[in-house]
């Protein structure tokens, strides 16, 4: 599935009237990180992960209650440690409501890189790797742990490393 830069604006002005000022200044935030992690190491996904980027967080703002109703709604089996991680949620409720809400966008690495974003998981994919790591340094976070991770990051210069250093250093 390919993303056209008319769809991308098009959801970014979607989202800028449904999501706070807040959540749409770091998720813009996270698009530019993606960009810039995808011009590295993807290239060809940049689209992909800008619109990744831009829907990673649509159902965040929600409750708790809210995100364990769109659970009930959409058909999902959440356990014991999804309800008592509750800043997690927004990830597993947001890829489902992707597929729903967004369906011009529900390509499978998408929504997987949607998904795994808060958590991760082992055999992350290149574009789930780099939305987590972009959720995580973009420019807007001032937690302590998050200027370090950015500053590590980019201090490492891995555009220029070659190929398996680089994908190395987006692992670690």
């Amino acid at each position: 599935m390919m993303f056209d830069e008319k769809m991308i604006d098009s959801l970014r002005a979607r989202l800028a009237g449904e999501i706070s000022e807040f959540r749409f200044r770091h998720t813009l935030g996270v698009e530019k990180e993606a960009v810039r992690l995808g011009e590295i190491y993807a290239p060809d996904k940049i689209p992909l992960l800008r619109a990744a980027a831009l829907l990673h967080d649509i159902t965040k703002e929600n409750s708790f209650e809210k995100q364990l109703q769109l659970c009930s709604d959409l058909g999902i089996m959440i356990g014991d440690s999804e309800k008592k991680s509750p800043k997690t949620l927004h990830a597993i409720t947001g890829a489902a409501v992707i597929e729903r809400d967004f369906p011009e966008f529900a390509d499978p690495e998408l929504v997987s890189a949607v998904r795994w974003h808060t958590t991760g998981k082992e055999n992350m994919s290149i574009c789930d790797k780099i939305i987590y790591l972009a959720d995580y340094i973009e420019e807007n976070r001032t937690f302590e742990d998050c200027v370090w991770l950015r500053r590590y990051f980019w201090d490492g210069k891995p555009q220029e490393m070659a190929r398996p250093d680089r994908l190395d250093h987006l692992s670690r």
